[in-house]
């Protein structure tokens, strides 16, 4: 009951009441949300479809050209517009080690270097990086010989089940690179857009400062 309702009756008197209880909704604010949520969702679905086409507009395409260099190597291909620079990674270069974590960028776990600096790679459009270079972990071996910083990955035992090894080795080049390696407390803060679910931070910490001692 409000406080004007309160207000309504007189000093010392109650208001009367039927002979029956209106029951309690037992809606939570989630429920209520969800359902007001949905139902706007329909309703700009339906706006949506109901708008018609422009006649004689021009038309929409649905590929573009987009030029990089992946790992050293000159790429043409033909994206779809709305593919983000992850999805292009995994499925049109065929480059699985760059993994789909979260897909909202808050893992790091599809992190790669893009022009020498890191990006969470499922939140940028592939065509916004027409002529970039791109480095995935894929490109960071030469051969048989592995980065200095995957050497110690596995030396530190900076990984368990290794879903998110690839990221967080990228996004470790990219911490040293950046003059940020220089203490175990640097490296923590620097790293921290990387999550590891399995726990093996204290190994990637040493990995990362053991790595910047030696490049």
């Amino acid at each position: 009951m409000s406080m004007s309702d309160h207000n309504d009756a007189p000093s010392g008197k109650t208001r009367p009441t039927s002979g029956t209880t209106a029951p309690r909704s037992t809606l939570s604010r989630r429920s209520i949300l969800q359902m007001a949520g949905g139902a706007a969702s329909l309703a700009a679905a339906a706006g949506v479809a109901a708008q018609p086409a422009l006649p004689g507009g021009p038309p929409v395409a649905s590929t573009m050209h987009v030029r990089m260099v992946v790992n050293g190597s000159a790429r043409q291909l033909e994206v779809d517009p709305r593919q983000s620079l992850l999805d292009v990674l995994r499925e049109t270069l065929d480059l699985t080690g760059t993994k789909k974590g979260c897909n909202q960028g808050a893992c790091g776990a599809c992190t790669v270097l893009l022009n020498g600096r890191r990006v969470t790679s499922c939140l940028t459009l592939a065509v916004m990086h027409d002529g970039a270079e791109i480095t995935t972990i894929e490109g960071l071996a030469q051969g048989d010989e592995l980065h200095p910083l995957q050497a110690a990955f596995i030396a530190h035992d900076g990984f368990q089940c290794g879903f998110c090894t690839p990221g967080q080795i990228m996004s470790g080049v990219a911490c040293i690179a950046e003059g940020h390696a220089t203490s175990p407390e640097q490296i923590q803060f620097w790293m921290s857009g990387n999550i590891c679910r399995c726990g093996a931070y204290p190994g990637i910490v040493a990995a990362v400062a053991d790595a910047a001692g030696r490049t």
